[in-house]
């Protein structure tokens, strides 16, 4: 089974979250927590569990800007990897009405076999902007090393979201995974989203690739997701 995941350093990101979470301490942070799960666990449109459920837990602190956070959830590739934990950290402001995120995001893998190593580093840029009843978003996601490979990779993605009321929304994104290694393919997806009350939310969503050719993880598939944020 293969990962899709691309391959980083882990000093860089520990050297930024002791640059960013020291003023975003000194500022009052706010902390949140997350937990849920999801009938399949899509990265970028492939399942990343082997179409089966997972369960996922996260947390964040914020302040002055600055953001660090952490999470953990279940996974399959077929192998004797099947726990993935993240770290992240960033900063965001507003230009105007543009919001502007910059940051690192690192997964690492619990357990990997014998000569494989695929813990992996981004770099993030996003952007959103709204557009009268509609937020609309672009990111970009960058690494030298892509699954281990040796390869750089790019994710670039387009998405936009409409609030129809306080409790529902849809939303929606397309995206681009390129790999030097030839590993190219494009990615959307499509869903309905409930907010249940500021506790309990849940989305059900639609998601395809190009690249149904390179296995079940990467057909099509219908999400179901519950959440709870607090």
């Amino acid at each position: 089974m293969t990962n899709f995941r691309p391959q980083g350093q882990g000093l860089l990101l520990a050297a930024i979250l002791s640059c960013t979470a020291g003023p975003a301490l000194a500022e009052a942070p706010q902390i949140s927590y997350t937990l849920g799960a999801a009938s399949d666990y899509v990265f970028r449109g492939v399942s990343q569990t082997n179409e089966d459920p997972f369960v996922f837990g996260s947390v964040n602190l914020a302040a002055g800007g600055f953001y660090v956070g952490a999470g953990a959830e279940n996974v399959d590739f077929g192998n004797s990897i099947d726990f993935e934990y993240d770290l992240w950290a960033g900063w965001t402001t507003k230009l105007g009405a543009l919001g502007l995120d910059l940051g690192l995001v690192r997964y690492g893998y619990h357990d990997q076999p014998a000569g494989v190593e695929i813990d992996t580093l981004e770099y993030k840029l996003a952007l959103s902007h709204p557009l009268g009843p509609v937020n609309a978003g672009a990111a970009f996601f960058y690494t030298s090393d892509y699954f281990g490979s040796d390869d750089s990779g790019t994710y670039a993605e387009l998405n936009a979201s409409y609030s129809v009321n306080e409790q529902w929304s849809v939303s929606g994104a397309y995206g681009k995974q390129d790999v030097g290694t030839g590993l190219d393919y494009a990615t959307w997806n499509l869903g309905l989203g409930w907010a249940a009350s500021k506790l309990v939310s849940a989305d059900l969503r639609y998601h395809d690739t190009d690249a149904h050719e390179a296995g079940a993880i990467l057909d099509s598939r219908v999400v179901g997701t519950i959440k709870l944020s607090f």
